[in-house]
């Protein structure tokens, strides 16, 4: 995958923001207090989470199979596609949003298949993923709903904010109406347009990804997975806060909603929610009487052991991909040169 100057300007750009919003956050926690922390810390517990999210990276990959299967003739075995989630991860790390690009690309050399199909299906699981990560939002508000009207409250005057949404309701629809209208006369008048026909493209697989879902065979298996991918998500924040002695005594509801604040964190477009997952997470704790020196070592913590977890599995993932291709490559000229020996 070739970056452009701009491409690689944007990665540096947000790189630089994730450094800067991590410096920031922990430039006045001191080193000894980390030390601490992690010498009080359960490993115990923080290998059980390693495991639940080992599980849950093998979980996503059998449910993206089960998307490929739909779509293609060719269904790869399970641990091809765990490879390619894994470099695809690991891609994440270093630019972000290209772990989907990159995983496409893994399976499209190691199984054959094409890569629009592909990433038609990534498409549909990001979608789906972005369905349930909504539905789990409003389970963790509905919950903790008076932490929640409490901080809102805080950073907002409800009786002014509703004056101003009757205010402004009325002017927001008439611009949304006329800005669909503006999109549709556009598409309609330069429907020839390289930029257009890439939008249109993009919703035509988005819709054909939609509708495959009656095709997935296993239609128990994927919505199981679908669910338990974000119940490996929450056990995996449970036990990590067993694991240290500060947020041990959260309640279930509260690792929820730390959950939840660290999944809207990891959509930043930022090389692996750096930062943004901290200021987050840390926030939400504070809110549940931990101090901001503990909130930000819990954050650090969960963050790190993931990443952790991503890189030697991406790397693992990455050599054995290499090997299996390498001994692709090396056996199409023995096969190709005996049948035109035979010839």
């Amino acid at each position: 995958m070739r970056f452009s100057f701009k491409k690689w300007l944007q990665v540096l750009l947000s790189l630089a923001v994730a450094i800067w919003i991590f410096w920031y956050l922990y430039k006045d926690i001191k080193m000894e207090a980390l030390w601490q922390a992690l010498s009080e810390t359960s490993f115990f517990w923080i290998g059980v989470s390693v495991l639940i999210s080992i599980v849950g990276f093998w979980l996503r990959a059998w449910r993206w199979k089960l998307l490929i299967g739909a779509v293609n003739e060719i269904t790869p075995p399970t641990k091809r596609v765990f490879w390619a989630l894994m470099i695809g991860y690991l891609a994440n790390l270093l630019v972000p949003r290209a772990g989907e690009v990159a995983r496409c690309g893994v399976l499209k050399k190691s199984e054959d298949i094409q890569m629009g199909n592909l990433f038609g299906t990534v498409i549909l699981e990001r979608t789906i993923d972005l369905i349930f990560m909504f539905l789990t939002v409003v389970l963790a508000f509905f919950i903790e709903r008076e932490l929640f009207a409490s901080l809102f409250s805080q950073l907002v005057s409800t009786d002014l904010l509703l004056e101003k949404i009757m205010t402004v309701l009325p002017i927001f629809i008439g611009l949304v109406i006329v800005f669909l209208i503006i999109i549709y006369v556009l598409f309609r008048v330069y429907k020839e347009r390289n930029l257009v026909k890439k939008i249109r493209h993009f919703f035509r697989d988005l819709i054909k990804g939609l509708i495959s879902l009656r095709k997935v065979r296993n239609q128990s298996g994927f919505w199981f997975s679908s669910i338990a991918i974000w119940v490996t998500y929450y056990l995996t924040m449970f036990f990590v806060a067993m694991a240290i002695p500060s947020t041990a005594s959260l309640s279930p509801s509260a690792v929820l909603m730390v959950m939840v604040m660290g999944s809207i964190g990891m959509v930043a477009p930022v090389q692996g929610g750096i930062g943004t997952f901290h200021a987050l997470v840390a926030f939400i704790l504070m809110a549940y009487g931990l101090t901001n020196e503990e909130g930000k070592i819990f954050a650090v913590i969960i963050h790190g052991s993931q990443v952790l977890i991503i890189i030697v599995l991406g790397l693992v993932a990455l050599l054995l991909f290499l090997k299996y291709t390498a001994t692709k490559r090396t056996k199409i000229p023995l096969n190709s040169y005996s049948e035109s020996k035979q010839i």
